[in-house]
């Protein structure tokens, strides 16, 4: 239930939408700016830049390219944050992944890295975290077409509930995982 809201919501009308206007040609710079501003929980903002430098220096080593090195003086220079869905896009794309394929990947790769932290931590168990993924094939398909058909006016258009709670996971006494 959690999984599917943070999939239809926060993903799709933040990261999904950033990567997608990143390859329509909205500069990078103005969507690291959106971004920073409507990731609200400062938890996830610091989880997606602390994930997205790294991508960022990963990226730089692995995959150079123009682009990504741009955004990585502009990171470095302090003018963006460097968030995750950007650095992924930026890399995708200048490796030539179609945008639908790369959107996809970027989603389900969040889905994965969050049933690998809820088979350690609930403890889920794996045969039931591999449904999890299974059933997440048709959301993720889901939430990449929804994105498509989203406008720049969409852009962090998330459930406030879902945000109230992770502010307050920010202040548990006691946390397993950063994200």
């Amino acid at each position: 239930m959690w999984l599917a809201a943070f999939l239809g919501q926060q993903l799709t009308y933040s990261d999904a939408l950033a990567i997608r206007f990143l390859y329509e040609g909205v500069p990078v710079l103005e969507l690291d700016e959106l971004l920073s501003a409507q990731l609200l929980p400062r938890q996830v903002r610091e989880a997606s830049v602390k994930m997205g430098g790294r991508l960022i220096e990963i990226g730089t080593e692995v995959f150079p390219s123009p682009e990504l090195s741009a955004y990585r003086a502009l990171v470095s220079g302090g003018r963006a944050a460097g968030h995750q869905p950007l650095a992924f896009g930026v890399v995708a794309r200048s490796l030539g992944v179609p945008r639908a394929e790369a959107t996809a990947a970027y989603l389900f790769a969040a889905v994965t890295s969050l049933t690998q932290n809820a088979v350690r931590a609930i403890p889920l168990g794996q045969n039931a975290g591999q449904r999890v993924l299974r059933n997440a094939h048709d959301a993720v398909a889901a939430a990449v077409e929804r994105a498509a058909r989203l406008t720049l006016g969409d852009f962090g258009a998330v459930s406030p509930g879902l945000e109230i709670s992770q502010m307050r996971h920010e202040r548990q006494r006691a946390r397993m995982f950063m994200s």
